[in-house]
């Protein structure tokens, strides 16, 4: 985050002594400045110490899917911290992991049969890539050979070397690759603003991507790959970026042919914030792994979590019948009764069909204010889940100098009184280095009064912004 979308104030607090210390004592995104203080939430709105008034229409980082303080979610959190509140999962399980593993693969019509619950995103995905890999030992006759990952360009998989390092956002791998694994290779994303040539048709595109992966797994080795990685829509690297029609079938044919695994991570795009529990639903195909976390818990409590398709688990029970990983907050109770609230909430309430319906208005909404204007690409998404591409000239697509901070500074603006607004902010769109985008993803029971709002805010936000840049 850039320091310009913080505000720079001193903060007191005391030491163990009472004295006087200048500062805060957490280590925040930037040293120099302090960021906003959020001292009371309800539903989408957040009120800052300041007094002012904030729509939180990004749910965070795609997080709060209910909003703040839903009264179920915490009285099922204390109920939980009232039974365990933890135990060690190499020892002990507990009803609220038992119920929410349950609820998960009840929820994928029995194709994924196990689920591994972590704390991130980004443990998440280095358990799937350590999964993977113990796939291909334990195969009969087992394939040593397989220690390379295939993933996209412009892709964000989280922020541990691992995940890191299968991403392909350059700018957040800059200041580390020389600690990342080498043994990773990227392809081109399936981005139809970007990567389609003129007059190039949905399916030859889809054969043209598909050629590519084919190619890339000749290339290192055909042998050698545990696994293909991608986001079904594209999150915080690319802005909310879907594939065309067919890609992921032909993906997914294209790692058959090679024995390799199919990981999608839905961290950021999946448990219904694209309008089905689980972004595969919609393109016609089952992944070996998944990825899940942000809206699965909906921000109240630290999880994310692992699927693992039928295939895989038949795999494990006939080779050591265990993974070979674990962590010690695996399957916190608390964090397992909050989640399970939520997908409870959002399944008993309906809630996928408010995101289709509001999503459809959201998209219809934003097009309409701001599709003709002279610095806006590109509006794409799907669900509750949107983002705006912003560029410095609409013929050619070229974006603007990384160090104008576009986006950033769209973001400073929502965020005055004003609009009262938050937007997330993306930068690296085009290569990971150029591009700007803002992107949002408001809860999932928001109203056609709430949606109104948002289209209006943040299209004032851009036209303001550009009106005086």
């Amino acid at each position: 985050m850039s320091p310009a979308a913080l505000i720079e104030k001193a903060v007191e607090s005391k030491d163990t002594n009472g004295s006087i210390v200048k500062g805060s004592a957490v280590l925040h995104r930037h040293l120099h400045y302090q960021p906003h203080r959020v001292v009371r939430a309800s539903g989408s709105n957040l009120w800052l110490d300041n007094g002012q008034k904030v729509f939180d229409s990004t749910g965070g980082a795609a997080v709060a899917c209910l909003g703040h303080c839903n009264e179920r979610v915490k009285k099922a959190v204390m109920r939980q911290m009232n039974e365990v509140s933890y135990c060690h999962s190499l020892f002990f399980s507990t009803s609220s992991a038992e119920a929410l593993a349950t609820e998960l693969t009840r929820s994928t019509d029995g194709h994924m049969t196990k689920a591994f619950i972590v704390s991130s995103g980004s443990e998440a995905m280095e358990a799937a890539l350590k999964l993977a890999r113990q796939f291909h030992l334990e195969k009969h006759p087992p394939q040593p050979q397989r220690t390379r990952f295939i993933a996209r360009r412009e892709s964000y998989h989280g922020t541990t070397l691992g995940a890191l390092s299968v991403g392909g956002h350059l700018a957040r791998r800059a200041l580390f690759e020389p600690m990342l694994i080498p043994k990773m290779s990227w392809v081109s994303p399936c981005n139809a603003y970007r990567g389609k040539y003129k007059g190039e048709s949905d399916r030859e595109y889809v054969a043209r991507l598909a050629q590519e992966l084919d190619d890339e797994f000749t290339r290192v080795g055909s042998d050698t790959v545990c696994a293909f990685v991608a986001e079904p829509v594209v999150g915080a690297a690319l802005g909310c970026v879907p594939a065309v029609a067919g890609y992921f079938a032909a993906m997914k044919k294209v790692c058959d042919k090679h024995g390799a695994l199919l990981i999608l991570d839905e961290v950021m795009c999946g448990m219904g914030r694209t309008g089905t529990l689980h972004a595969w639903q919609q393109e016609g195909i089952v992944p070996d792994l998944q990825t899940i976390g942000k809206a699965l818990g909906g921000g109240y409590a630290p999880v994310a979590g692992l699927l693992i398709n039928q295939r895989v688990v038949d795999v494990l029970d006939k080779g050591t019948g265990a993974f070979a990983h674990g962590q010690t907050y695996q399957g916190h109770p608390v964090a397992c009764a909050a989640a399970l609230e939520v997908q409870r909430i959002v399944r008993e309430d309906r809630l996928l069909e408010n995101v289709k319906a509001m999503g459809k208005k959201l998209e219809a909404g934003l097009k309409d204010r701001l599709e003709t204007h002279p610095h806006v690409g590109n509006i794409r998404g799907r669900g509750l889940f949107w983002g705006i591409e912003i560029v410095e000239d609409k013929a050619t697509k070229k974006p603007f100098d990384p160090k104008e901070s576009i986006a950033m500074g769209l973001h400073e603006k929502g965020m005055m009184p004003k609009y009262g607004i938050s937007l997330y902010p993306g930068a690296g769109t085009v290569d990971g280095k150029c591009g700007d985008h803002v992107l949002l993803a408001p809860a999932f029971n928001v109203s056609e009064a709430d949606i109104d709002f948002v289209v209006d805010m943040a299209a004032r936000v851009v036209e303001d912004f550009f009106a005086e840049y």
